[in-house]
This record gives structure tokens, C-alpha cells and sequence, in this order.
């Protein structure tokens, strides 16, 4: 049977993927959209967390963005003692190893991902964007790998009955209508024009909610609840060897379930920022 999609669901499956505001903003827990009259801006949450001394910060992240963006991470990650990221397969990464190139083996692994991999190639092009992959310096002395091995990530999920598109899918299938429609004329007159500025404007729209929305699947599932359990667990390690300042680099569709996992260990939110990822003229 075929099924069949909104626009409206459409964006949302699109924006999942990514993932990963007179001034009004609205938005999710961890993604928000800020406007103003000039500007619309998406912007991904750094909120801070505090437990006996040691503090924590999930920065937020989407994969595709302005370059400013991922160069003012590069600047704030110097912050911390140890920078936890995600990436699944990413172990030869961080720690200051700086090979010319990637090993056989990550470069094997990270064909398995070619798929997403070309939708992220193709909206960057299309959004007039940059890649997070290609701008964040993951071989920095402080970053630490908080994330599955690739061997680890098919075996939980062959185990679990997963897959990353069906997961995809699912997610855009579950998405409620968005808070305010996009408006489908000018989306499509963006398209046809090669108006980036307006396809991200429409786009905008759905991606407000897009952390609570992929919040509605997590339960028993590798995506998000197995990943989160290997990052706290490289939490807590880096805790325990005495690190005070720290923080994690994820998607930010994975903290409404995190911030949940940081309370159950005595975490409590000390402190609230935001970074624009996406800065659009409005005229």
C-alpha cells in the first residue's frame, strides 16, 4: 500500500533528518525559532546542569548550518576539559589524533551511512549550508567519542529489529501538524527559483517541535535511548577520573530524553543559552 503524506509531514521528516525564532520565538524544549523583523533565526539550546561540583552542558546540535555556527562551536568547545561527541563509528576520532586521512577502518564503517550522507550533501547545497562533519574539529585535544561503535550499532539494532529509515519514517509519520502551516506556494516558489532564503523560512515552521516530536519515539529504541545510555556512560567514566567541566555535543533531538537521565542521576539545570544555526532575511 502506498502511503501518503502531507507537506506539512513531509517537512517534518526532512526536518528530523537535519536534526539532529515586534520579537516572538516559540519552539521545542531544545530548538527554537527566534524572529525578528528583519531576521528569522533557528537556534539549538547549551543548557547548563549542575551536580557536587561538576557541571554539565548539552549544546545542541542540527547537521547542516551556517558556517558561523559551527566555527563559534569550535571557539566554545575550548571551554571544557572533555567535549563528549556523537558520532556513530567515530571512536579513531578526538583526543588530539590527527592522521592525514582517516583510517581503513573508519572509512569502511562510515560507508554504511552513504544514504544519509547524500541527503545531507544535497540540502546543504540546496539550503545554501555547510555540513557539521566538515567544519567541527573532532580530532581536538578535549574530544572524547560518547557515541556506539559501528559494530555496536548494527548488532543493538539487528537485535532491536531497527533500522535508520524506517526510524525516519516513523518519526515523520508520527509528527502532529505543525503549529503554524507552512505555506506551500511560496515553499514551492522558493524550489523552482533556487530561493534558498525561502525554502528555509517554510522550513522553519515544522522545525520547531522537531526535538519533542523524535522525544514521542525514543522509548525502547537504539537511535536515541541506546546512543544517550553509551554518552552518560562516558559521562559518568570522565566524572569519576575527576573531570569538573564538561560538555556534550549531540543532536538535539536527543536531550529531551538525556535531560531526563541527567535528572534521574541528581542533575539539576543551573543555567540557559542559545546559538543561531540558521540566520534568514526575511524580505
Amino acid at each position: 500500500m502506498k502511503i501518503k503524506m502531507s507537506w506539512a509531514r513531509r517537512a517534518a521528516l526532512i526536518a528530523g533528518m537535519i536534526l539532529a525564532t515586534g520579537e516572538e520565538s516559540w519552539g521545542g524544549d531544545f530548538i527554537r525559532v527566534k524572529e525578528t523583523e528583519e531576521f528569522a533565526k533557528l537556534q539549538t539550546a547549551v543548557f547548563g546542569y549542575e551536580r557536587d561540583g561538576v557541571e554539565v552542558d548539552l549544546v545542541g546540535a542540527i547537521h547542516i548550518a551556517d558556517k558561523a555556527y559551527y566555527e563559534f562551536l569550535n571557539g566554545y568547545f575550548e571551554n571544557y576539559e572533555v567535549l563528549l561527541f556523537e558520532m556513530v563509528g567515530g571512536e579513531a576520532l578526538g583526543g588530539g589524533k590527527r592522521p592525514a586521512a582517516i583510517g581503513g577502518k573508519q572509512e569502511g564503517d562510515a560507508g554504511k551511512m552513504d544514504g544519509l550522507k547524500t541527503i545531507y550533501e544535497s540540502l546543504e547545497k540546496a539550503l545554501g549550508l555547510t555540513g557539521q562533519a566538515g567544519l567541527i574539529d573532532y580530532f581536538a585535544d578535549n574530544f572524547v567519542h560518547a557515541d556506539l561503535t559501528m559494530e555496536e550499532f548494527d548488532a543493538m539494532q539487528e537485535e532491536n529489529g531497527e533500522s535508520m529509515i524506517g526510524f525516519m519514517i516513523q518519526a515523520g509519520m508520527a509528527a502532529e501538524k505543525p503549529k503554524r502551516d507552512p505555506d506551500t506556494l511560496r515553499l514551492m516558489r522558493g524550489i523552482l527559483t533556487g530561493r534558498s532564503d525561502l525554502v528555509k523560512l517554510e522550513m522553519m515552521k515544522t522545525m520547531e517541535d522537531g526535538d519533542s516530536q523524535v522525544d514521542s519515539l525514543s522509548g525502547e529504541n537504539v537511535i536515541i535511548k541506546g546512543r544517550n545510555e553509551k554518552c552518560l556512560e562516558v559521562m559518568d567514566q570522565q566524572i569519576q577520573a575527576g573531570k569538573k567541566k564538561i560538555g556534550i555535543f549531540y543532536g538535539a533531538a536527543h536531550f529531551p530524553d538525556m535531560e531526563r537521565r541527567m535528572e534521574e542521576r541528581g542533575f539539576a539545570k543551573t543555567s540557559s543559552k542559545w546559538a543561531t544555526a540558521w540566520r534568514v532575511p526575511k524580505s
